[in-house]
């Protein structure tokens, strides 16, 4: 038995993560040591970075599995039984060499999350039973037509990402998707787009770069980025074509603007106030390559305007706790992190990856510098000694969560502009940019290798609970990722994040 399985067993663990090429180098010997599947408690299971080749039938065992990470191997086909986790919420098959997908989902209906990007798809079966799924990715890959989704029973698919695919049309019936917020399906074969598109009632983002549109005017907009203006362009000049949808599902479909009365009557039934500011060229995020197969997804923005005392400060401290246990998993699906703004040199940072030796960092609450080995080891050694103490057969704080980087050959971070490690997910943040209870500008930056709306999810939650915990108003500085090249890759907040209105409790004002 693998010593990770063996470790995994003996303190009744319900995540694994097997990776690096220690595990790559026995999978190459012996295959996949078959045993992890008699861990029959696992509700996560993450393989990836190896060359595995085929899912094992044994995988059923895993009865109550709700996370299955299986990116970055050499996966040909998929196996059908993986269709009987009927608790299953992430399947993240990305990054593989698949063809095609079997019809696996008719009873995965609490999947949320599906990935199964950079493969070779040809074709991907309908989907239409899975009315909690979230985000579809499908990128990069091969398809030809737009993927059988657009049915009113998904009322929650709010985020497509269909580009490099070769697809030839987005299909008229795409206005059935009431909850549709992000649609990329940029860098296909698209010559025209539906005018069926605007009755996508919160479109807030759509990527149509890289296709050629033959109306030029439209094409103009596409490159400009500008999607206000080009679903009005489509409201325009685009045809739409008349489509039954059944009479439960219209008042999803309604997209009802507030007259200008209508809206100071609202501003004054909210309690609280958030203002967003545009993002500033120097001060962004740039992220390395190297975090493709670590911990690829972040998203950061600047709370302004807050004020702190014990009891709030101590209250915020917990929040961010509460957090972590629920709505990120136990770090397993995102980590949170809090940084004094002030702090952080100019502003400007970098998330990258380091080996283990090369990391240096100097860890929230400790008074020396070591190296990612050196803490890995030392929490190591005070989880043993603390578990014996207290007799317990499980670790406490910051020591459960050892097991998300064990035997990992690159650590993911987050460097300021003068090269310092501020931050180390998913395991914790530095000393040098901790906050305090005259903190007045924290700098929130979420991780997580599930997807980037699982970064955008928590902390429109943790800026709403903030609102609530400070009982005042704030102001939000968007942050910007870009790659290396300056590229943007994404902002937060954008108009399709901190929604809130409906609440009538805390009004979202945007620059």
């Amino acid at each position: 038995m693998w010593p990770e399985i063996d470790i995994a067993k003996k303190e009744n663990r319900h995540e694994i993560i097997l990776t690096g090429s220690s595990v790559n180098e026995r999978i190459n010997k012996e295959g996949l040591d078959t045993s992890v599947f008699t861990l029959i408690g696992l509700n996560y299971l993450n393989i990836n970075g190896t060359s595995i080749n085929e899912i094992p039938d044994d995988i059923s065992k895993l009865t109550g599995l709700q996370t299955l990470v299986l990116h970055s191997n050499k996966l040909s086909t998929i196996n059908p039984i993986i269709g009987v986790f009927n608790k299953l919420k992430v399947l993240d098959l990305s990054g593989n060499e698949l063809e095609e997908v079997p019809d696996i989902f008719e009873n995965l209906q609490q999947i949320v999350t599906i990935n199964i990007s950079r493969n070779k798809l040809n074709k991907f079966p309908a989907l239409s039973k899975n009315s909690k799924l979230s985000v579809l990715d499908l990128s990069n890959n091969k398809l030809v037509e737009f993927p059988d989704v657009c049915k009113a029973e998904l009322a929650n698919l709010s985020d497509i990402k269909l580009n490099g695919n070769e697809i030839i049309a987005i299909p008229d019936i795409i206005c059935s998707l009431s909850a549709l917020k992000v649609l990329d399906v940029s860098s296909n074969k698209i010559s025209a787009v539906p005018g069926n598109l605007i009755d996508c009632g919160k479109l807030k983002e759509v990527n149509l770069k890289g296709n050629p549109i033959s109306d030029r005017r439209l094409l103009k907009l596409i490159d400009q980025c500008r999607t206000k203006q080009i679903l009005d362009y489509v409201k325009q000049h685009c045809p739409k074509t008349k489509i039954n949808i059944k009479d439960s599902n219209k008042k999803n479909k309604v997209n009802r603007k507030l007259s200008e009365e209508d809206e100071a009557i609202v501003e004054h039934e909210y309690k609280y106030k958030i203002n967003v500011l545009y993002a500033k060229d120097n001060c962004e995020v740039t992220v390395e390559k190297n975090v493709e197969n670590v911990r690829k997804h972040i998203a950061c923005c600047v709370v302004k305007d807050v004020t702190f005392d014990d009891t709030t400060f101590k209250k915020f401290i917990q929040l961010q706790n509460k957090l972590h246990e629920t709505l990120c998993d136990r770090r397993n699906a995102a980590t949170i992190a809090t940084h004094d703004f002030k702090k952080l040199s100019d502003g400007n940072l970098t998330y990258t990856t380091m080996q283990p030796q090369a990391l240096k960092i100097k860890p929230l609450k400790r008074t020396v510098e070591m190296t990612g080995k050196e803490l890995f080891e030392k929490l190591q050694t005070e989880a043993q000694n603390l578990r014996k103490e207290k007799k317990r057969n499980t670790y406490s704080g910051i020591h459960k969560y050892l097991y998300l980087i064990e035997g990992r050959p690159e650590y993911p971070c987050l460097l300021n502009s003068k090269g310092e490690v501020v931050s180390f997910p998913p395991i914790t943040n530095s000393d040098i940019s901790k906050i305090e209870v005259n903190s007045t500008e924290i700098f929130l930056e979420v991780t997580s290798s599930v997807s980037l709306p699982t970064c955008r999810k928590i902390l429109d939650t943790l800026i709403r609970e903030m609102v609530l915990l400070l009982e005042t108003n704030l102001t939000v500085l968007q942050i910007k990722t870009v790659d290396e090249e300056g590229n943007m890759k994404n902002v937060y907040p954008s108009r399709n994040d901190l929604l809130f209105e409906a609440e009538k409790l805390v009004q979202v004002l945007r620059e």
